[in-house]
């Protein structure tokens, strides 16, 4: 498996900082088995199917919020075009527009925080997923920074019977308001391939799936409570650096989500762009955490994420078998198809902003504003002579 060097930091035009990866080493796709006109046809679709949104991301409801909670609340900026790249053991096979850009991922922050979760695992501040969570960290004062109120978000009613593994896979049910977003807002949210279904009920945790923005929010704040310190310094020491991405990736909050942990002063952050914020990267080091995934969690020698948590989090979630630990499954070929492995798995946001692992080809596809992810990664795993 070949690893690059660590980027070079750069400034260019109106889109900010960007990472150059022009070192990355890159292979004629013929000579690692690929199909060089199969790969060419690949990126003529995902060009061809760029997602149909404006350039301002600010108006772009993904969830179909009612008004009332449609108002972002953290950063945005201009989206780009259609970008992406395909990795074959590391080296870059094949590639398409600006991927120094840095743009908004929105879901795929999903998996980052995630992997904040996993180096809390590997590091015993979670000593077993299916442990409460309020055990953890029901000790901690948590106070909202704006207000000065105490938030006590696992203390009462169901709350308290929330474990780890509820909040990672979307099963927690957790009843309450934050960052002024009630957990009903994403109630009978309809998710390409995996929908929550109707419901008019609350049920116990663990017994539904739901694309929760709230509670992934939720979860950033109890992590945040766990390590007492801000994610994205934790991601940034445990992987982002060692992977040797630019220092041009952001991970935002919102405007109202700064909290004091024993009185220390933090901003918690968001797990996508639903309502801005999020992790805000460009594609380069969106395949640099690929790779990590692809290489089992080892980086050019360097152990990052252990094993254990890599099997972990791509266990189906017996609610939603193409789902993990925010992590998207191909289980049953359900959300890519049969014509791609079952051991696919993928970070994946709305707009098409997507990290794709295919273990068995060797494969990372990254996409980026993209309407039709599976028909890219398709064609690309169908390269593969």
């Amino acid at each position: 498996m070949y690893f690059p060097p660590h980027a070079r930091a750069t400034t260019t035009g109106t889109t900010g900082a960007s990472g150059d990866s022009g070192e990355w080493q890159r292979r004629d796709p013929a000579s690692l088995g690929l199909d060089p006109a199969a790969l060419d046809q690949t990126s003529r679709f995902a060009i061809g199917n760029e997602v149909p949104w404006p350039e301002d991301l600010t108006s772009v409801n993904v969830s179909n919020d009612p008004p009332e909670y449609a108002e972002k609340l953290g950063p945005m900026r201009p989206r780009g075009g259609p970008a992406g790249l395909i990795l074959k053991d590391g080296y870059i096979v094949h590639e398409w527009g600006d991927l120094s850009r840095v743009d908004l991922t929105y879901s795929a922050t999903k998996s980052y925080l995630a992997t904040v979760a996993g180096l809390a695992f590997d590091g015993g501040l979670i000593p077993d997923l299916d442990r409460p969570v309020i055990a953890d960290i029901g000790d901690v004062e948590i106070c909202e920074t704006a207000t000065g109120q105490r938030l006590e978000p696992f203390a009462t009613g169901q709350n308290k019977k929330i474990t780890w593994r509820h909040l990672l896979q979307q099963t927690s049910e957790w009843e309450g308001t934050l960052w002024d977003r009630p957990d009903t807002v994403d109630w009978n949210r309809s998710i390409d391939q995996g929908g929550s279904g109707d419901r008019d009920e609350r049920r116990r945790p663990g017994e539904h799936w739901e694309y929760n923005d709230v509670r992934v929010n939720l979860c950033a704040l109890a992590l945040t409570a766990l390590w007492k310190r801000p994610l994205p310094d934790v991601l940034r020491r445990a992987v982002m650096e060692p992977v040797g991405a630019s220092e041009t990736w952001e991970w935002h909050g919102y405007r109202n989500s700064t909290v004091e942990i024993n009185g220390t002063q933090i901003e918690s952050v968001a797990g996508g762009a639903h309502w801005g914020g999020g992790i805000h990267v460009n594609t380069y080091d969106h395949a640099r955490f690929g790779l990590l995934f692809l290489n089992g969690g080892v980086w050019n020698g360097m152990r990052l994420i252990s094993g254990r948590w890599l099997k972990m989090m791509r266990e189906p979630c017996p609610q939603n078998g193409r789902y993990g630990l925010m992590w998207w499954l191909n289980t049953g070929g359900e959300r890519y198809g049969t014509s791609v492995p079952e051991s696919l798995f993928a970070a994946s946001g709305a707009g098409g902003n997507t990290v794709n692992i295919d273990p068995q080809h060797g494969l990372v596809i990254v996409t980026r504003w993209c309407g039709d992810v599976p028909g890219v990664v398709q064609r690309a795993v169908a390269a593969v002579r």
